[in-house]
C-alpha cells in the first residue's frame, strides 16, 4: 500500500473483510519486525453498542488480531479512553471488548487510568498517555461519523482517546481544531482501518446509524479525513483541523491526489446532505463546551424539535466552560450552575436535558 491509497471493501462479514483488506494492503510488510508492539486504537467513546453508530465494531479488531497472529506478530495491545463523562470500563464491557480481549488473549489499556507525559507537538505542549510509549506500530481503528462541533470525526480526532481527561477538557478551551491537528504531530499513526459500517453522521455518540457496511484501509490520516469530508458533503475548509494537520506535515488534505480503490463489488450509496445538528444548533450559545455535554444537548434539542416544542423555546441555551462563574437565564451543565435555570450534571444526559428543557418550555 502507498501513502496516497485508500482501499475499500463492502459487505457484512466484517472480520473476513478486514483480514482481506490487510492482506491487500500488505500490512505485515509495513510493520516489519515481528517483535514490534502493535497498538490498536478503536473508538470506544461511550458505552454504546457499535450498531448504534458511535463505536468501533469488535469484529474489525478481531480481524486485525487474527491477521497479526497468522503473520507471526507476537506482541499486540489495545488502548483507548472514553470521553469525559463516561467510564472506559463500561464501554469496554458494552461494546464487546472484554470478550474480545479474553478470546484473543490481548491486553487492554484504559487510558483514563493512565499516567501522562508532556510532549512538544510542533510548538504546542500537550499531555499524552504513558501507554502510547509502549507502542512501536499504531493501528488506528476509528468510526467514520459526524460530530456536532467539528462536523466530522474519523482518523485524526480519534487520537483524543490517547490523552488524559484533563487534556480533553483543555482541548475544548483551546478550540478543538488546533490541538487536534498538533496532537497528530505528537502521536504518529502508522496504519488506519476505518469502520464505515453504520456510523452516525450527525452525532459522535451514535443513535442514528446510517448503514453502509464498508471498511477502509489507509496510511494517511489526513487524506482519510479529507475523504470523509467529501463523503459527508463538506469542503476540507469546513473542518479546519484537517487542513491544519496537512500544513503541519501530518499528511495530505488534497483529495484529488488520492488513489481510492474499491475491492470487490462497488455498491454506490447516497449519503443525505441534511444534518440534524445544523437544524437545531441555532438555539445554542456554546463557549468551550466538552464533546459529551454538547453531544447530549443536540439530540435532546432534536427530540424537542420532533415534538414541535423547540419553536416554543425563545431563550438561547448557554453551554460550555466559558460560562463558569457567569450568570444568565438558561444553561446546560455544571459550568452554568450560576444561571437562573440550568440542567445539572457533568455532563447531564440526553434525557435529563430533554426533560429539563421540556419543563422549562412548559412554564
Amino acid at each position: 500500500m502507498e501513502k496516497n491509497q485508500i482501499f475499500i471493501k463492502t459487505g457484512t462479514k466484517y472480520k473476513k473483510m478486514t483480514r482481506e483488506l490487510l492482506e491487500e494492503s500488505n500490512l505485515a510488510e509495513l510493520i516489519g519486525d515481528k517483535n514490534k508492539m502493535v497498538g490498536i486504537k478503536p473508538n470506544l467513546v461511550s458505552p454504546s453498542d457499535p450498531a448504534n453508530g458511535g463505536t468501533t465494531h469488535p469484529e474489525i479488531v478481531a480481524g486485525i488480531l487474527e491477521y497479526l497472529k497468522e503473520n507471526g506478530f507476537k506482541n499486540s495491545m489495545i488502548l483507548e479512553g472514553s470521553w469525559v463523562g463516561d467510564r472506559t470500563a463500561d464501554a469496554f464491557e458494552v461494546c464487546g471488548y472484554r470478550q474480545l480481549c479474553e478470546d484473543y488473549d490481548v491486553e487492554f489499556y484504559d487510558t483514563q487510568k493512565d499516567k501522562s507525559y508532556t510532549k512538544d507537538c510542533y510548538g504546542l505542549e500537550l499531555k499524552i498517555c504513558e501507554s502510547v510509549k509502549k507502542v512501536d506500530f499504531l493501528i488506528n481503528v476509528p468510526v467514520m461519523k459526524g460530530h456536532c462541533q467539528t462536523k466530522i470525526t474519523c482518523a485524526l480526532k480519534n487520537m483524543k482517546g490517547l490523552i488524559p481527561n484533563t487534556e480533553k477538557r483543555h482541548f475544548h478551551s483551546m478550540g478543538l481544531h488546533k490541538p487536534i491537528a498538533h496532537l497528530n504531530v505528537g502521536i504518529h499513526q502508522d496504519f488506519i482501518v476505518v469502520d464505515n459500517i453504520c456510523g452516525d453522521l450527525d452525532f459522535e455518540d451514535g443513535g442514528n446509524p446510517v448503514v453502509m457496511n464498508r471498511i477502509w484501509t489507509a496510511m494517511d490520516p489526513v487524506l482519510v479525513d479529507a475523504y470523509v469530508c467529501q463523503q459527508l458533503h463538506y469542503k476540507v475548509s469546513d473542518v479546519p483541523y484537517v487542513k491544519l494537520a496537512s500544513e503541519l506535515g501530518v499528511g495530505c488534505s488534497d483529495i484529488t491526489k488520492a488513489d481510492i480503490r474499491v475491492l470487490g463489488e462497488d455498491i454506490q450509496q447516497n449519503i443525505p446532505e441534511r444534518r440534524k445538528v445544523v437544524e437545531v444548533a441555532d438555539a445554542v450559545e456554546e463557549v468551550d463546551s466538552c464533546s459529551a455535554c454538547y453531544g447530549y444537548l443536540i439530540p435532546a434539542l432534536d427530540m424537542l424539535k420532533q415534538e414541535g416544542l423547540l419553536e416554543k423555546l425563545h431563550e438561547k441555551i448557554c453551554i460550555g466552560q466559558g460560562y463558569r462563574g457567569k450568570t444568565g437565564e438558561l444553561g446546560v451543565g455544571n459550568c452554568t450552575r450560576n444561571f437562573k435555570h440550568h440542567a445539572e450534571g457533568c455532563p447531564p444526559t440526553e434525557n435529563q436535558i430533554y426533560e429539563f428543557l421540556k419543563e422549562y418550555i412548559s412554564k
